[in-house]
Parts: C-alpha cells; sequence; structure tokens
C-alpha cells in the first residue's frame, strides 16, 4: 500500500488555497432557457423576431420591432426529478418550485420621421438560472477510496506534519490560517482520513479493503438578470437595440459524502499496560467516515449587449447579437467538517471534526463568463405562420477568475482551458395562429456539452479544490416545448409547457494514475434531471 500512494502522490502539484474551482465557474457562467411564456413555447427562437419582453434579453435589436408599449408578468411552475443512478442503484428525489420568470416594461415613442419611425427603452426582469436541486445516491463495492485520494494531494502538496497538526492551534498557530495546507488536507489529517505510517501519507484503503459509499447534495439560489433596454429602427427595415445588464447570484450547496470500509487500516489509541502510555497504532478495522462541505456564492455582475434584426423583405427576418462577458464580483463561505467512527480490536475512535473550529471561511474574487454570439433567421409563412431557427455559440473556455486585485489565477484559469469547450445552441421554434385571437407554438432546443472530453470520461487527473473534492461534468441538453395564445384587443396572455432533460455525469474525486501504468478511477454516477415547467404570461399593450 505505501509504494502505490507514494507513486501516484509525486504525479500531483501543490493544491491552491482558494475556494473554487473551473466546475464552479462554469456553473456561474450558465444560462437556462427562461422567458416569457411565448419565448420558452418557441423553444426560445426569438433572435429574429423580438417584440417580447424576454426576447430583447436574447437580441436587444428585438426592442426595436415595438410599436406600442408592453407590461407583462410570467409565472414559472416548476416541476422536478432528479435520479442519481449508479450500478444496480437507483435514487430518485422530486421537487416543486414557483417562479416569477420574468417582468417587464416596453415604452414606445412614436417620431414623425420615415427614417426613424420610433424609439423605443425598457426594463426588465428575468431568472436567468435556477439552481434548486436535490439528489442522492449509493455506490457499492467500491475499488478505491477517497482517503487515499485525500494522501496522495497532501502528499503532492509538499506540506509539512506542522502544517496538518491541529494541536499546534492551541500553541498561537492556526494551521487553517497561518500555514500552508489546503484546508481539507488538515482536515483529512485530523479526523484520521489520512495517517502517517514510516513517514509517509498514507489512506484508510489498503489490500483486501472492502466498501461502500453514498453521497448527498443539495443545491438551491439562482441568477436574477435586470436589463435596461435601448433601441430602435431604422426604415422598418433595420431594428437595432442594447441593453446594460446587472446580474445578481446565489449559490448554496451542501455536499454529503460516506464511505463505510470494511478490513480497513484504522488509527487507534490503545494503552501500553506494561507502562501506562497511550499509543497511537494503524490496525485493520472498520471505518466509518463522512465529509461535508458547506459553500455559499453570492455576488453581483455587469454586462452589456448588442443586436440587430434585418428585415429585406416582409417575409424574413434575420438577426445577430453579440453578448459581452458579465464581469461578476463574487464573495464565497465554506466550511468543512468530518464525522468519523473507527473501530478495531473493540477499540473505538470517533468524534466530529471542523474546519477551523467550525468558523466559517470568507474569500473574495471576480469572475468574468463567457461571450456569446446569436445568429437567427425567421420566415412569415402566409401571414399567420412564423418558423424560427436560432445558433448560439458560447465560449466556455474564455471564463477566467482573479483576485480582487485584477491578479489572474492562472492554475485556475488553465484548468478553465483544458476542462472545457465551446458549446453550441441549435433552436427552432413555429408558430401559427389559428384566428385573429388564438395561436398554437411549438419549438425544440438542443446544446452540447461545454465539458471536454477527456474530463467526462476520466483521460486524466482533474483538479478541484477539495471542498468537495466532488464535480459534475455535463452532456448535451434538450427542451421540448408546446403552447397556446391568445389575445383580445390590447390584453394577451400565453401559456407553455416546457420539458427539459438534462444529464451530468457525478465523480466523487479525481481519477488517480500512477508511475506503472494503473489508474484508480473515482465512484460516478449518472445525474438524471428532468424538468417540466407550466409557464403562464399576462400582459397588456397600449
Amino acid at each position: 500500500m505505501k509504494k502505490k500512494i507514494l507513486a501516484y502522490s509525486l504525479l500531483l502539484l501543490p493544491i491552491s488555497v482558494m475556494a473554487q474551482s473551473a466546475f464552479d465557474i462554469y456553473q456561474f457562467s450558465q444560462r437556462e432557457m427562461r422567458g416569457t411564456a411565448r419565448y420558452m413555447s418557441m423553444a426560445g427562437a426569438f433572435g429574429a423576431l423580438g417584440g417580447d419582453l424576454s426576447a430583447i434579453n436574447l437580441n436587444p435589436g428585438g426592442i426595436g420591432i415595438y410599436r406600442s408599449s408592453d407590461v407583462g408578468i410570467t409565472f414559472d411552475f416548476d416541476l422536478g426529478s432528479t435520479t442519481a443512478e449508479s450500478g444496480s442503484s437507483s435514487v430518485a428525489t422530486d421537487r416543486f418550485k414557483f417562479y416569477c420568470n420574468n417582468a417587464g416594461y416596453v415604452g414606445a415613442m412614436r417620431l414623425d420621421s420615415d427614417i426613424m419611425p420610433n424609439i423605443n427603452w425598457g426594463f426588465t426582469y428575468n431568472r436567468a438560472a435556477s439552481f434548486n436541486r436535490h439528489y442522492r445516491g449509493t455506490i457499492n463495492n467500491l475499488s478505491g477510496s477517497f482517503s487515499n485520494y485525500m494522501a496522495g494531494v497532501t502528499a503532492g502538496s509538499g506540506v509539512s506534519l506542522d502544517d496538518l497538526t491541529y494541536d499546534s492551534y492551541y500553541k498561537g498557530f492556526n494551521p487553517y490560517l497561518d500555514g500552508s495546507a489546503g484546508w481539507m488536507d488538515i482536515l483529512a489529517y485530523n479526523s484520521y482520513v489520512t495517517n502517517v505510517v514510516d513517514n509517509s501519507i498514507q489512506g484508510l484503503w489498503g489490500d483486501g479493503t472492502k466498501g461502500t459509499a453514498a453521497f448527498e447534495t443539495f443545491e438551491s439560489g439562482g441568477i436574477d438578470d435586470f436589463t435596461f433596454n435601448f433601441g430602435g429602427n431604422v426604415a422598418n427595415t433595420l431594428y437595432w437595440g442594447m441593453s446594460l445588464g446587472i446580474s445578481s447570484i446565489e449559490h448554496n450547496l451542501d455536499t454529503y459524502y460516506d464511505e463505510n470500509l470494511q478490513n480497513a487500516y484504522v488509527s487507534v489509541t490503545y494503552n501500553d499496560p506494561t507502562d501506562g502510555n497511550d499509543y497511537e497504532e494503524i490496525r485493520r478495522g472498520v471505518a466509518d467516515y463522512g465529509v461535508h462541505n458547506y459553500s455559499r456564492t453570492t455576488g453581483t455582475g455587469v454586462n452589456f449587449n448588442l443586436g440587430v434584426i434585418l428585415k429585406p423583405i416582409n417575409e424574413l427576418r434575420l438577426g445577430f447579437a453579440f453578448h459581452t462577458p458579465t464581469y461578476y464580483s463574487l464573495c464565497n463561505e465554506y466550511y468543512a467538517d468530518v464525522d468519523y467512527h473507527y473501530e478495531a480490536d473493540g477499540i473505538i475512535n470517533a468524534e466530529r471534526m471542523f474546519t477551523d473550529d467550525g468558523y466559517i471561511s470568507e474569500f473574495n474574487y471576480n469572475l468574468r463568463t463567457p461571450w456569446r454570439f446569436v445568429a437567427s433567421a425567421a420566415a412569415v409563412i402566409g401571414g399567420r405562420g412564423i418558423l424560427s431557427f436560432d445558433y448560439e455559440y458560447i465560449g466556455n473556455q474564455t471564463m477566467e477568475a482573479e483576485d480582487d486585485y485584477g491578479n489572474d489565477f492562472i492554475d485556475l484559469n488553465t484548468d478553465v482551458d483544458n476542462y472545457y469547450k465551446a458549446s453550441h445552441i441549435f433552436k427552432v421554434g413555429a408558430e401559427y395562429r389559428l384566428t385573429d385571437n388564438f395561436s398554437i407554438r411549438a419549438g425544440y432546443s438542443y446544446q452540447t456539452s461545454g465539458s471536454a472530453d477527456r474530463v467526462r470520461d476520466n483521460l486524466e487527473y482533474v483538479y478541484t479544490t477539495h471542498m468537495p473534492a466532488s464535480y459534475e461534468t455535463e452532456n448535451n441538453i434538450q427542451h421540448i416545448t408546446f403552447g397556446l395564445g391568445y389575445k383580445y384587443k390590447r390584453f394577451y396572455t400565453d401559456f407553455a409547457f416546457v420539458h427539459r432533460d438534462r444529464q451530468t455525469d457525478y465523480h466523487a474525486y479525481s481519477p488517480v494514475y500512477y508511475t506503472d501504468g494503473g489508474c484508480d478511477l473515482p465512484p460516478m454516477a449518472r445525474i438524471n434531471n428532468y424538468d417540466n415547467q407550466i409557464v403562464w404570461t399576462l400582459g397588456i399593450r397600449f
């Protein structure tokens, strides 16, 4: 056991003490398909159409379509299910959430000019993303242990035992604040998840060890966008617009990972009757421990978007939009604890340990999300039908993070470039006006994964902050949508049904590769996220 751990620990680089990883940055940079019922019922394929309170956030040029003022509000009833599948184990959790998806006002000012018929302005609120999710599962027949993974991380970081020793806290030295070791390294060592054997850091797993694991994740919060819009049209042919957006983010995360190991290498304290002293010793026994991580991230950001819609003929519209990154200023709070119970030869070692005695640590940093480009086309068919197409490019690999003083986190930004690639979103939407008052709608959206293939397939070591060590890689996302619309004079109301299918892969920790060519793959699970949304919009134009 000793030789194997040292072999892969030499491959690891020192771990940053910062509290965010490339996976957090990616999650905070994503946007969901949310907005008015009309917008969602056509799968968001609105980049060349405009004239909608949420579509003007996709393409600001859409505000120029308006010929009258508009005020509306949208409600979203979200019925979701998340299933964690691992081997023969499958655990489902359900949820119900109610949101205000969108609210806004557009004011239209008509001008006595053929060149510039009108100038419009507006303010909208949009729920850009929801983080509410809960999943849990079990993993049988482990082939390795989180404890051995952390032993390799700690050994690879090159820290001394003094940097890990919690007892030194009582001598005026706090290892969490004054030393160079990572917080999870310190916590793992002081909760006996890792131990020193013959001057080397080792885990609980060895020859003959068997075990099972369980995991659970609670997430809540979301991203809210507040947008100021301004635009108009040129000769009823070119519609232009710009928007200034302020984003507010809140993300709460609680993760739990537990292992129950049999025939493990555990540390116990026994009394030697020959001298009456207590000694620590590694013996074969049962290890039952759980790692809990808590994280809360809040902050605000700003972005600027530009867009145009060109109508060369009445039956055809072309849309183009450019979204700058959102520049966030974020604050992250976090702590972790380990609840452990080790038993060997009738001797029990059990306690619950917290990082920094349970004090919540705070970390401030800046984030730049990806830039986006949207190209759209729409056809008006027979005066009653609309067929619309959108393509969106998201440059995930351009995400960057820096400290409060504007200094780049070079290692973290390198991870972003290695772990992520561009995403492509394809949307198609259709609308048909049955009568002057009633319309039916449908749409489909497909988004490619932003996770790099090598990371999804466990082909390389992945750096996380280890608080938590778990991470998710994303697969493709699709939406299937339907809707109805009704308008009477100035009043309108729309309904939409939206089904979203999103799959991610849960990795308990990074895969570990040995110098002899071997590999320990982490415990994994497929997370199936299904959302069924019923969306209702009320509005009036005047």
